[in-house]
């Protein structure tokens, strides 16, 4: 082969790498709350976004405290979390930007059928703490700085009390685990435990956990997605994360997140209709 042949030869394998290379799939990292993917929620709407898109999004899920703290470190391209006082700070110590709210549901506390601190059908969330904390009837508590655990502690310290383990209060199980291992730990000792009701409906082993307390304005739960800022995290993704955002936020996107059901009910209501 000429020395000709053997360059044009070189410069074609190059171009069909380098087409090969660019039709590769995109890939983001999604630091998401553990509760979106636990419900099946985004196994359910990212196909869709993926096969619109061809970007492929990696879901780390984690508490919404942690999945902050793995954006801060710069290892993930945006986040998907429902924790507002952690969400201020990270954008605050200038991690993130452009906050948008994509879905809603709402918390609830479930229990035991018995229901020893004899709360059930209210609507009292603070009023139903201070029932079990009285009547020292268990209570599971995920401890791994959550949203819900942040709300929970929340809680806990409207109605003057900081219930701990670790202080000797026994009826009281900080599991440190996400929101499926916080309700299979409940059912196995019947106890009680905040939930979102999103995991709850999609949840299969209930054993004779029920609600007892929902409809509190307090328990409103909001699903805000969160991009990096390129000034503090360069390396970010930063194109195909907005497209993820940009997705979510869309009718499109909207529309699958609404869709989503698990034996009938709706688990995620679309941020639009969102109670003010």
């Amino acid at each position: 082969m000429t020395t000709t042949r053997r360059l044009v030869a070189w410069l074609i394998v190059g171009w069909l790498a380098t087409v090969a290379g660019g039709a590769r799939a995109e890939s983001i990292v999604l630091a998401s709350t553990t509760s979106v993917q636990d419900s099946g929620l985004l196994e359910h709407i990212l196909p869709a976004f993926t096969a619109a898109t061809g970007i492929d999004v990696r879901v780390l899920a984690q508490g919404s405290g942690q999945a902050l703290a793995t954006a801060a470190r710069g290892d993930a391209d945006l986040v998907l979390v429902h924790d507002p006082e952690a969400e201020d700070r990270f954008v605050k110590e200038g991690h993130g930007t452009d906050r948008r709210q994509v879905a809603w549901n709402d918390f609830v506390i479930v229990g035991p059928a018995g229901d020893p601190a004899h709360i059930g059908g209210g609507h009292d969330a603070q009023a139903a703490l201070k029932a079990i904390a009285a009547a020292h009837a268990p209570f599971v508590s995920r401890g791994d700085k959550s949203g819900t655990d942040a709300l929970e502690k929340r809680l806990w310290r409207a109605v003057g009390l900081r219930p701990s383990t670790a202080d000797g209060d026994k009826w009281y199980r900080d599991i440190g685990g996400g929101m499926g291992a916080a309700l299979n730990a409940a059912a196995g000792m019947s106890a009680y435990t905040l939930t979102d009701r999103g995991t709850w409906l999609s949840f299969a082993n209930k054993a004779d956990l029920k609600i007892m307390i929902e409809g509190d304005p307090g328990l409103l739960n909001r699903y805000d997605v969160i991009l990096l800022d390129p000034a503090k995290h360069p390396q970010a993704r930063h194109e195909a994360a907005r497209r993820l955002r940009d997705w979510l936020i869309s009718p499109t996107g909207q529309s699958a997140i609404g869709a989503y059901a698990v034996r009938g009910e709706q688990l995620f209501h679309p941020s639009a209709a969102a109670p003010k």
